[in-house]
């Protein structure tokens, strides 16, 4: 019932948040400021050797690697999420992207030249409607203005869903399932790999191995919320 309610409200009263559904004020997109303030943000990217980092080490070699805040369950994280993923509301993408990418210019040496958001099949893409890490690249694309790139990078299979996966099934589930096209035009760039949500990273770390195919490229990575 609280679900029908709130995706009422939104349909009714748009300028409203996707949260507490009070109104917003001018300067507020989606989200007022009281519920971004309640978010745990991470500061990784002033941090060197950050959890985010460590986690792909041994996997594949990463210049920088951070998240913009921690995912927590019942708290306006999960429902930002939840919102951007599920319910249509792409645009909540864009808005925190941009605040992604402004932590991302406070970054000591965190130069990027192109960003690459995690593809989703065809198939997903088509039922969805629109690809969520897209739309957080957009943002981060705008803040830093850098290009953004969904040639390259495509997924070739539709995988099941990681959510209720292990750690291993997660890596399993994730390999091979990427391709790069036309790598010579890569060749030399540092790459910004955007996710919505880190994990155990195992999608990030097959699209990472997959862009490596392109000659010297570095390879950095950003996502919204960390698990």
């Amino acid at each position: 019932m609280k679900q029908l309610i709130s995706d009422f409200l939104h349909l009714i009263y748009p300028n409203v948040c996707l949260v507490c559904h009070g109104n917003l004020l001018a300067k507020e997109q989606f989200v007022c400021f009281s519920c971004l303030s309640r978010l745990s943000y991470t500061s990784y990217h002033l941090q060197k050797e950050n959890p985010i980092e460590k986690r792909f080490w041994g996997k594949f070699p990463v210049e920088h690697a951070t998240s913009l805040f921690f995912f927590q369950k019942e708290t306006p994280s999960q429902l930002l999420l939840h919102h951007l993923k599920y319910k249509g509301d792409k645009e909540i993408g864009e808005v925190l992207g941009r605040m992604l990418g402004e932590t991302i210019k406070a970054a000591p040496d965190f130069e990027v030249d192109l960003i690459i958001p995690v593809p989703l099949h065809p198939k997903k893409l088509q039922k969805r409607g629109y690809n969520q890490s897209e739309w957080i690249a957009k943002g981060i694309a705008s803040a830093l203005q850098k290009p953004m790139d969904t040639e390259h990078l495509i997924r070739v299979i539709e995988n099941p869903t990681q959510t209720k996966k292990g750690v291993y099934e997660r890596w399993e589930n994730a390999s091979g399932i990427f391709a790069l096209t036309h790598p010579h035009s890569l060749e030399g760039k540092h790459l910004l790999l955007v996710d919505d949500v880190i994990t155990t990273g195992a999608t990030i770390e097959a699209c990472a191995n997959t862009l490596l195919e392109a000659a010297d490229v570095k390879i950095s990575v950003a996502s919204l919320a960390t698990a």
